[in-house]
């Protein structure tokens, strides 16, 4: 293979993969000087130049000319006379000779390696241009089709071809998607492995839905509204906080669109999660009212050293206040950024004079599982009684051994 053939054919695939005329030219010389070095020992004596539209090629070495008796006839850079007379009878010594260096002379094997190394060179280039790509759209959103359903991840097609990535952990549960299938996801991470860019989208994430609010609703897009936060249990439910900087529009209302119409395309992509828009405001009181919303609380207790807030509700309102399995709780909470404690406001001619507050079990019961069952405002040992060991255990994060040990040392004290 000749220069003309080499460099053509590297052009051609260089082409292909949109690798810009300066990279070419500069992966070209940094493949020729890696050869030069090999067999010369060193190519700063050497100037290279490529012309990769014709394949045209020149390497010219560069060398003074010494006595043949020198010390210096062994450097890179010195040619002894009667070699250099060989190149040209008329030289002399102290001129500098330019020699012509074929790619021929490196031997087949090497230009054949060569040629190898210009291609995966260019593959590494591609490869480090699409990392480099996607890691600036980190949290945008993307639209892919499902390439290959594998046991633990989705492979998806963006609309250059480029493999993306959608693990199982990163899908809403309920998803369930088919070959050739149009997905909508963020790009959650973009990470290398073994050289390769592996780039990870994300369903679950809250700037998922951060991102299908911004596509839905205009006031959002444009600025009019902002998203202050959002948490989510991906599939299930999530909370939303926006705020509007026009006094004029309500944020809430626009969000949701009349008769939810709105929210209703984003609700169905992300599989029927309940979505609950709340109107932000720096008032932590009103902030915590809103996310509990519709129960309706009587009063609250802040201790924001330990940032813990206790609300207190009738006993009609304590179960949603909590929610199915304490989701409403749990989301409310991250929202604000404080740990909800819900408890029942008992009037007094409903008090069971016989009950026990929980508290007065602190010394068999640890604090920590105390906490869990205030969490879903359980504040006596009646009130745990009542409910059966697997409500308990959906209820709250308690194992079943635990819950069990509880009953047994609140049946106790009534027996």
């Amino acid at each position: 293979m000749n220069s003309v053939e080499l460099i053509s054919s590297f052009s051609d695939f260089a082409r292909e993969k949109n690798i810009d005329k300066p990279t070419m030219i500069s992966v070209l010389e940094e493949v020729f000087r890696t050869m030069i070095r090999k067999k010369f020992g060193s190519d700063e004596n050497f100037n290279v130049i490529i012309n990769p539209e014709s394949g045209d090629l020149e390497m010219w070495r560069t060398r003074e000319i010494v006595d043949d008796n020198s010390e210096d006839i062994w450097d890179f850079d010195k040619i002894p006379l009667a070699e250099a007379k060989l190149i040209e009878p008329d030289f002399e010594i102290g001129e500098e000779v330019a020699e012509l260096i074929k790619l021929e002379d490196f031997g087949r094997r090497v230009v054949q390696t060569a040629r190898q190394t210009l291609i995966q060179r260019i593959k590494d280039i591609e490869k480090e241009g699409l990392h480099d790509k996607y890691k600036d759209l980190v949290g945008e959103l993307v639209t892919s089709e499902v390439y290959q359903i594998l046991g633990r991840e989705l492979i998806l097609l963006d609309n250059e071809d480029n493999e993306l990535v959608l693990p199982k952990g990163e899908m809403i549960p309920k998803d369930r998607f088919k070959k050739g299938e149009t997905i909508r996801a963020v790009i959650h991470k973009v990470e290398m492995s073994n050289g390769t860019p592996r780039i990870i989208l994300s369903r679950v994430s809250p700037v998922f839905l951060e991102r299908l609010f911004e596509q839905e609703i205009p006031e959002i897009y444009d600025g009019t509204i902002s998203i202050r936060k959002i948490v989510r249990e991906p599939g299930e439910r999530a909370k939303v906080a926006v705020e509007s900087f026009d006094d004029r529009i309500d944020p809430v209302g626009a969000c949701v669109g009349m008769k939810g119409s709105r929210i209703h395309g984003i609700v169905r992509e992300l599989q029927n999660e309940n979505i609950d828009v709340i109107n932000y405001t720096d008032n932590l009181e009103l902030l915590v009212a809103r996310t509990l919303s519709p129960a309706k609380l009587n009063s609250m207790a802040i201790d924001k050293e330990r940032r813990r807030i206790s609300v207190y509700l009738n006993s009609d309102q304590v179960s949603m206040a909590i929610g199915r399995g304490g989701q409403n709780i749990k989301l409310a909470g991250k929202l604000v950024g404080y740990e909800i404690d819900v408890f029942r406001d008992v009037p007094k001619e409903e008090m069971d004079d016989e009950d026990v507050e929980l508290t007065e079990f602190s010394n068999e019961i640890e604090a920590w599982i105390l906490d869990e069952l205030h969490k879903i405002g359980l504040d006596t040992a009646k009130q745990v009684l009542a409910l059966s060991k697997e409500e308990l255990e959906r209820r709250t994060e308690l194992e079943e051994g635990t819950i069990e040990e509880i009953l047994s040392i609140l049946r106790s004290e009534f027996e």
